[in-house]
């Protein structure tokens, strides 16, 4: 198991926002989020208890998979401002104690990238083994399908198929193969003097950003770069490659954060990255809590989701995978269980304020960095049947823009509606941030209660112990502790629709309700050690015990 330097201290105490910019806020009026945007915006995310902004990409790209197909790292897209505007969105983000993370895509880029036009030429130059291909465009059945993916024939006058990482236009960079072969030209070893040219192009584009300012970066795909059969050679390469880096980033930016995109905490902490989420590709349990039932989901998991109402969930699963994760852990990095993300349905979908609440009661009580999706805290809806958006398909109705205030444009921009980026969601009563903070029993006030509570007791935060108190057999209500030496809090979560009462094992002396609605009683047989909670439907509650 590698030793690594300690992930950055303030990465454990932080709430992360991540923002699509498109859709966030438009400051110039052309119906596009961009920057200026984002920085007139920052009071507010931080208003709500987030100290970490963290950026969908924003560099210059065709955009044909929403800024995911980058034709150059290291410039700004002109639709979201100049590196002028950059620079004082730093600046304002930093005055305010803040830090600003950007997506970093190293799996691949544009096929407009100057390095692909380079690669694709007939005669062999220093970009020629840049990305993945095959010996000829002619290849014979089963050859060059080792790698896995998509083989795109037909571009550019060389005589080769390139690998493409998701759309066609997305050819894969090559980080070299964990089993190189010579009679495979393709698996070029990780030491190939092609493959360290493009890993030092990489940092030279990470120290540009890191240099003006950015305090880390969520790697896209972090766990694909190096290709090759799952086992130790491979692993043994993940870790040597993410060594490199952390070495560096230890010794040149102790403070700057490096978060992956694996879907398997143990793994990626262990590769040398700083934080992992738990999400929709990899072990499927933090899917299946959130969004198992089959409700014109995007992924859908066949099995129930844990807030579905007619309580036919199951956190067993989910609570055995995240110990397992922590434990691994230990204290050598960090998990996320985010509210979701540009690629997921909106946690919404088809689900009222009172079960949003009990959510974000459940995600941000755990031993994890909490990761809020923008628009999340106000329950902005997942749009279907939307006519597919820069490369977005089923994910478009999850980028749709945020919702301000009841104006025509919601507050988003003043462009007319054809405009948009994207439609609004059309229903009169659609959630905005204007009338919840009027309203103090609104989703957006019980998330920013949350954040605050988590900031006031470090118990409740990542280092905090997790015991789970409910049976196995009796999964509803879910009730839970978090216990960091002293300080003591019990958790109870009621998803169902209709009322519960639970028998549990007692509280100590004194328990105080610091958030939700519950009740608590001495049990039948008190001598037994054990209270009745009451709890309404969807509902959910936070007490501080007391011995």
């Amino acid at each position: 198991m590698m030793k690594h330097a300690p992930y950055p201290a303030w990465l454990a105490n932080s709430a992360i926002y991540q923002i699509f910019p498109a859709s966030f806020q438009d400051s110039n009026g052309d119906g596009i989020g961009d920057l200026n945007g984002i920085r007139q915006r920052l009071d507010y995310i931080q208003d709500l208890g987030f100290d970490t902004v963290w950026l969908c990409p924003i560099y210059e790209s065709p955009f044909r998979d929403a800024g995911y197909d980058i034709s150059d790292y290291c410039a700004i897209a002109p639709r979201y401002g100049s590196m002028d505007d950059f620079a004082a969105l730093v600046d304002a983000v930093h005055v305010r104690g803040m830090r600003l993370i950007l997506d970093f895509v190293p799996g691949h880029t544009s096929d407009e990238h100057p390095w692909f036009k380079a690669s694709s030429r007939h005669d062999h130059n220093e970009f020629s083994d840049r990305y993945i291909w095959s010996p000829t465009t002619f290849c014979g059945p089963g050859e060059f399908s080792e790698s896995g993916g998509d083989y795109i024939k037909g571009i550019g006058e060389r005589d080769g198929n390139y690998l493409a990482n998701f759309f066609a236009f997305q050819p894969a960079l090559n980080y070299g193969y964990a089993d190189a072969r010579a009679d495979q030209p393709w698996k070029l070893s990780t030491d190939h003097p092609a493959i360290k040219a493009l890993r030092m192009e990489m940092h030279r584009i990470l120290r540009f950003w890191l240099d003006k300012g950015v305090d880390g970066f969520r790697v896209d795909m972090a766990s694909s770069l190096i290709k090759g059969e799952a086992g130790k050679a491979l692993r043994a390469e993940r870790i040597k490659f993410w060594a490199e880096i952390w070495e560096w980033f230890d010794r040149d930016y102790p403070e700057a954060a490096l978060i992956a995109e694996w879907s398997n905490p143990s793994e990626a902490i262990e590769t040398g990255l700083h934080l992992d989420f738990m999400i929709h590709f990899g072990e499927a349990s933090a899917m299946k809590v959130l969004r198992g039932e089959n409700r014109r989901t995007i992924i859908n998991t066949g099995d129930h989701s844990y807030f579905d109402p007619s309580g036919r969930g199951e956190l067993q699963h989910f609570f055995g995978e995240l110990q397992g994760h922590l434990a691994r852990i230990g204290d050598r990095g960090l998990l996320s269980v985010p509210t979701g993300n540009h690629d997921l349905p909106r946690y919404s979908v088809d689900r009222g304020e009172a079960e949003l609440k009990c959510i974000l009661t459940f995600l941000l009580t755990l031993p994890a960095v909490p990761t809020l999706y923008y628009g999340d805290e106000i329950g902005l809806r997942h749009l279907f049947d939307l006519p597919s958006k820069e490369g977005a398909y089923r994910r478009t109705g999850a980028r749709t823009p945020m919702q301000w205030d009841d104006s025509p444009g919601a507050g988003f921009s003043e462009a007319g509606e054809s405009r948009l980026y994207l439609p609004l969601d059309p229903d009169q009563d659609r959630p905005t941030v204007s009338e919840q903070l009027e309203r103090k029993d609104s989703l957006l006030h019980h998330l920013k209660t949350l954040l605050h509570l988590r900031k006031e007791h470090p118990a409740l935060g990542v280092r905090g112990s997790l015991r789970q108190l409910n049976s196995p057999g009796q999964p509803y209500p879910v009730i839970y502790e978090r216990r960091l030496g002293s300080d003591l809090y019990r958790i109870a979560i009621n998803a169902l629709a209709s009322p519960v009462d639970v028998i549990c094992e007692a509280f100590p002396k004194t328990a105080e309700l610091l958030v939700g609605d519950a009740s608590i009683e001495a049990a039948a047989a008190p001598n037994e050690g054990k209270i009745l909670i009451q709890l309404p439907a969807n509902a959910s509650a936070v007490w501080t015990c007391h011995a």
